[in-house]
């Protein structure tokens, strides 16, 4: 009789899995503003929290859109809230979708 031998995913492989499962309830709030930038925060889901940067720091781009996170361009993790880290703050310039329709040239 042959035995059915389970292999537990790859830490990669299970994340892709979660992000999978999970990128749907990546809660996104209203925008809101001051004179130079516009901010919103998104909160990841419990079971994806156990992705984020040990210790915690400012994502790179590739780092949090890594986790599910989808926003249109500019948008840059600005701040880690130590109480909170799967609170992720963002930040960009003010008008900068009309300021940079195609995009800003690094």
């Amino acid at each position: 009789m042959a035995s059915k031998t389970m292999h537990k995913p790859s830490f990669e492989d299970q994340k892709k899995l979660d992000i999978g499962k999970y990128e749907g309830e990546i809660y996104y709030s209203d925008r809101y503003y001051d004179d130079e930038y516009e901010y919103r925060h998104v909160t990841l889901p419990e079971p994806l929290r156990k992705y984020l940067p040990n210790p915690n720091r400012i994502m790179l781009e590739s780092e949090w859109r890594g986790l599910g996170i989808r926003q249109s361009p500019g948008w840059e993790h600005y701040m880690v809230h130590a109480p909170e880290p799967h609170v992720l703050l963002f930040k960009r310039e003010k008008d900068f979708q009309t300021k940079y329709p195609f995009g800003k040239l690094q």
